[in-house]
């Protein structure tokens, strides 16, 4: 690892900063927004899920972008979608164009997912690339210990049920910092040797790495025709005999994984306002307070999962930590569902609460969060990474959008303890996915990974 990889890697990493900020900051607005524009169940339910599913629409059918014109391309526009919907959310007027400015900022949020993972997988060194890649998703747990910050901060200067568009227009301020930063990021070395442009990918590399590098036959350009059309988007290969495995292995479990994650993490403030952690005669906004920096305390445990996943990642392997992840989630969520049970509900046994989510959230970034972000940008060929990567990350949106809609809903209807049981059994079956689909990267170069036979699969472009 050169210092330039490393400026790469943080500059192509920075962008999921923003979607650990924005994941955590509408968890605080939300009961504020609830407050100043009211809105039914299903609409709050919507407000939550509108930049998950626009996160869908991102990274599915704006992804194979990043295959088709380049990585850093797209890394130089991308975050200017977010700080116009960032700002525009600042001045909604409605709940109804609040939600579909949430839908568009959320756009910005998964076209970023599966372009930086390619990029950072593509200029890393094969050993260690496991714990840089894993480094590069925990910068989300930086990006909630942001929000957290930003909204405790907001909360306790102006108390005020308005202040949530403080919060949503935050977001704007790194965003541009971010920007500022990337201009000078440039292609990654294997994509321009894919689409002929090997000059510029030898003297890349060689800037990176300080020593003479050569363009090897599997990295070169067989000049067939890009596909046209809507067959660009739609990615058939991805479910290719070749390829299928692969897409399984890496989509299913990410979407059964952010069921979870976002059901359970996006309304944990409102569970624990909900628990009275801000005493029994405490003001609205004390209760949000109080909650907000409840889950400020849980979210240590985030980043203690992600230091642990950085840590062991390269030691124990992908597919082991995600295994331990998933079942440790399910034992987590069936001690809350257990804690919401017995006499006096979860108020009354706050230490198995505090236990409950503190294993969830150690063993989600220990695990899963970490390693669905990882292995699709590491089993991929490099010519369809960035779309494996997209509809990878399009499915865990889409299972993190059933989650935040279907929460509130689902508390309304079945109760706390049963819902809770219901999401782990979500966890349960990703355990299961994993396991008979498994492939593991640790140890191995991109190229042994991709696979001479599938890398003969997928046209390459050579753009302008």
């Amino acid at each position: 690892m050169s210092r330039l990889h490393m400026r790469f890697w943080l500059l192509a990493g920075l962008g999921i900063l923003l979607d650990g900020f924005d994941f955590f900051i509408i968890a605080v607005a939300n009961p504020l927004i609830a407050k100043d524009f009211g809105g039914s169940a299903a609409e709050r339910g919507l407000l939550s899920a509108a930049a998950i599913v626009g996160a869908v629409f991102g990274a599915a059918l704006l992804g194979p972008l990043g295959d088709r014109i380049g990585r850093s391309r797209i890394f130089k526009v991308d975050l200017w979608l977010f700080v116009v919907f960032s700002a525009a959310c600042a001045f909604a007027w409605d709940i109804w164009s609040l939600i579909v400015f949430r839908l568009l900022l959320g756009v910005a949020v998964g076209l970023d997912y599966p372009i930086a993972a390619s990029y950072v997988a593509e200029i890393l060194p094969s050993r260690n690339r496991g714990r840089w890649l894993v480094g590069a998703f925990s910068l989300q747990a930086a990006g909630i210990v942001l929000g957290a910050v930003a909204g405790v901060v907001i909360l306790l200067l102006l108390p005020e049920t308005g202040s949530w568009r403080l919060m949503l227009g935050f977001g704007v301020l790194p965003a541009l910092l971010i920007i500022v930063l990337r201009r000078n990021v440039p292609e990654s070395p294997r994509w321009l040797a894919q689409n002929g442009r090997e000059r510029e990918a030898r003297e890349i590399a060689e800037a990176m790495t300080g020593r003479r590098c050569q363009v090897t036959e599997a990295d070169r350009a067989r000049g067939e025709a890009p596909p046209e059309g809507l067959k660009a988007f739609a990615q058939p290969r991805l479910f290719s005999r070749q390829l299928r495995r692969r897409t399984v292995f890496t989509a299913i479990p990410w979407f059964l994984m952010d069921i979870a994650t976002y059901g359970v993490g996006i309304f944990t403030p409102t569970l624990l306002a909900g628990l009275a952690l801000g005493g029994a005669n405490a003001t609205f906004i004390a209760e949000d307070i109080a909650s907000t920096e409840g889950t400020a305390l849980l979210d240590v445990f985030l980043v203690l999962g992600f230091v642990l996943a950085i840590l062991l990642v390269e030691r124990v392997g992908r597919v082991p930590l995600q295994l331990a992840g998933f079942a440790v989630m399910a034992v987590a969520l069936c001690l809350l569902a257990v804690a919401e049970s017995l006499p006096g509900g979860g108020d009354g046994h706050l230490p198995l609460i505090f236990v409950g989510f503190a294993l969830f959230n150690t063993f989600m970034n220990l695990g899963p969060n970490a390693t669905t972000f990882a292995l699709p940008a590491e089993v991929f060929p490099s010519e369809v990474r960035s779309a494996g990567h997209g509809f990878a990350a399009a499915c865990g949106k889409l299972g993190a959008a059933l989650g935040t809609f279907l929460f509130p809903v689902a508390l309304d209807a079945v109760g706390t303890p049963a819902l809770l049981y219901a999401v782990a059994a979500t966890s349960a079956l990703a355990f299961i996915v994993t396991w008979v689909f498994r492939i593991e990267p640790r140890g191995r170069s991109l190229e042994e990974l991709s696979g001479a036979d599938t890398a003969t699969l997928a046209p390459r472009v050579t753009p302008p």
